[in-house]
């Protein structure tokens, strides 16, 4: 064994893919998701700005 291949080799490159034409419902679907992932990350800005939810914990008795 006097080759100097040693390891996994390289698997070889796949063409890549050529940008399928969408359909109107594909278009739409698109549009949804980024409208869904837009109000995601305004909620998440309006909920950081607030205080914590439940401020306390653990609550413990006064008994001794």
């Amino acid at each position: 064994m006097s080759s100097r291949e040693g390891g996994k080799k390289k698997p070889l490159k796949q063409p890549k893919k050529q940008a399928a034409e969408m359909d109107e419902e594909g278009k739409a679907f698109k549009q949804k998701q980024k409208e869904e992932q837009k109000k995601l990350k305004e909620l998440k800005v309006k909920a950081a700005g607030k205080g914590p939810l439940a401020t306390g914990g653990i609550k413990k008795s006064g008994k001794k």
